[in-house]
């Protein structure tokens, strides 16, 4: 009896070590790299999963009240929101800190490294190729075809035309003024999407147009500005990031209109931003982040549009007339609906209005 006793107490403690076992391996989060293949067996995560997110700026940097400090608010919100979710970043003070700090981030085993800004994308390709396994965002950059990398894109055009409509409709002197940050395809879009506007709302203004060549020097974008203002601009927009505080800088001086980009910067001189072009890089981070998280990571374009509300006009618009928001309202509509095509590229605004070099 004794030896019965003895075998059966035995069969039920391995019984109990195998149970242990199976509940350890299930709450025990996949090691990143393999995140994404484990969590979309199942679609869903557990509700012990846990992520890192590392988020690389350009080199205006986090604070450059642009969409680099958009991006990073996103995530922080995330954070807060979702205790599943660990969030940090990286700033790049030179080109040369993109490989670099691409390259700290996978030491670390991060799940999701998210590139913000199309200046990273050669940093970004080669390091998604050297690491298949590795799952990457970037922000407005499409180049990228691989199946571990997300592109976060945006109809910036659309929400630059509807800009380009309040200037347009704004503008005392018939002359407005644009200042970019680079010249690429994706910027580009900022420029034809604004002076479509402002040629839609005012066929005889003039829209003066200038490249910074960077988007981490206020001084360069005061200095434009200022020029500008002294060819008569009384309404200047910037696509140009932190280098369009020193725009914004420049027409609060010298009493004119500035409109902003990318987050609504009417709180950086609540008299002088009467509107900006909003991109909800914050939304586009939360979502991949999100999608890593519950194993629905897909690669290829997420594309952000008027029509999902991924860009549109700031809410901040108390300096707006009810006859520009009418307009505006009505252009927005008809974006949605097709009426209206933006063009997106030099050679679909047409004729020599796009200037930038």
């Amino acid at each position: 009896m004794k030896k019965l006793i003895s075998i059966v107490l035995a069969a039920a403690m391995a019984f109990s070590m195998v149970a242990c076992g199976g509940a350890s391996s299930t709450s025990t989060p996949a090691a990143s790299g393999n995140t994404s293949t484990s969590a979309a067996d199942s679609g869903e995560a557990t509700a012990d999963k846990q992520i890192t997110v590392g988020m690389i700026t350009d080199v205006g940097g986090v604070n450059d009240r642009s969409f680099n400090q958009t991006s990073w608010e996103g995530l922080q919100a995330l954070a807060a929101e979702n205790p599943n979710v660990s969030v940090s970043y990286l700033e790049s003070k030179t080109d040369a800190d993109y490989s670099a700090n691409i390259e700290t981030y996978l030491s670390e085993d991060t799940d999701l490294i998210i590139c913000v800004g199309y200046m990273l994308a050669e940093a970004t390709k080669a390091a998604a190729e050297a690491n298949p396994d590795q799952m990457f965002a970037i922000v407005d950059d499409a180049s990228i075809d691989l199946p571990n990398v997300a592109c976060l894109m945006f109809s910036q055009n659309e929400a630059s035309y509807l800009v380009g409509l309040v200037a347009g409709m704004t503008t005392q002197t018939n002359t407005v003024g644009y200042v970019q940050g680079m010249v690429s395809d994706s910027m580009n879009q900022f420029a034809c999407g604004f002076i479509a506007g402002v040629k839609a709302a005012n066929p005889d203004a003039t829209v003066l147009q200038f490249n910074a060549n960077s988007f981490g020097d206020p001084t360069v974008g005061n200095t434009a500005a200022t020029d500008m203002i002294t060819n008569g601009a009384d309404v200047i927009y910037h696509a140009a990031g932190a280098t369009g505080n020193g725009v914004i800088e420049a027409c609060k001086a010298n009493g004119i209109y500035a409109i902003g980009v990318d987050t609504d910067q009417a709180p950086l001189a609540p008299e002088t931003v009467i509107t900006s072009a909003m991109k909800r890089v914050d939304v586009a981070a939360q979502d991949i982040s999100l999608s890593v998280l519950n194993g629905t990571f897909t690669p290829g374009v997420h594309l952000y549009s008027l029509e999902n509300g991924g860009v549109d006009l700031a809410p901040t618009r108390d300096l707006l007339s009810e006859e520009i928001l009418t307009a505006v309202e009505d252009a927005k509509a008809k974006i949605i609906a097709g009426e209206i095509t933006v063009p997106a590229t030099p050679e679909e605004l047409g004729g020599d209005l796009f200037t930038l070099k």
